[in-house]
């Protein structure tokens, strides 16, 4: 694997589904949980991974601009 400042397209792509299925499940685990601390967490959770999720799509773009 190429490091974290210039990580191939096919790098990108695979961490971008990681994510993804990361909000899936975090999604998934928010509506079998009840309390407002579970709310609370998994929300912040959820955010962070979405926070991941348009970083990784800003350096697909980039990624894919300079081919």
């Amino acid at each position: 694997m190429s490091n974290d400042n210039n990580p191939s397209l096919a790098e990108i792509e695979q961490r971008l589904a990681i994510v993804r299925d990361n909000i899936r499940q975090l999604t998934e685990q928010a509506t079998a949980y009840s309390g407002a601390a579970d709310e609370s967490r998994n929300a912040d959770r959820i955010a962070d991974q979405e926070a991941e999720l348009q970083r990784l799509l800003r350096q697909r773009d980039e990624v894919t601009k300079s081919k």
